[in-house]
């Protein structure tokens, strides 16, 4: 798997929550996988393209909201598969 393509995408209309892999050394020099989350709002600009921001607007709360205890459920979940799926949550 590609080391710049996320595992796992939650979305709630523009906000998006991505799970990234990473691997970390612990103690010992023992190396283990993890995962991280990163989070976007998309929205199209006064030009009509579409932008990503990491500020959000008060309606933007509930949704990311959302998509965080999503991705969240993800991570601490003993099941966790590598292969991408994007979700919508709305």
């Amino acid at each position: 798997m590609s080391e710049n393509k996320p595992v796992k995408k939650y979305q709630a209309g523009g906000v998006t929550a991505a799970l990234w892999k990473n691997k970390t050394r612990v103690n010992g020099g023992t190396e283990i996988e993890t995962l991280s989350v990163s989070l976007d709002r998309r929205y199209k600009d006064k030009g009509g393209e579409w932008q990503s921001s990491a500020s959000l607007k008060a309606n933007d709360i509930p949704k990311a909201m959302l998509v965080l205890a999503k991705a969240y459920e993800h991570m601490v979940s003993k099941d966790q598969d590598d292969k991408l799926e994007e979700e919508v949550v709305e």
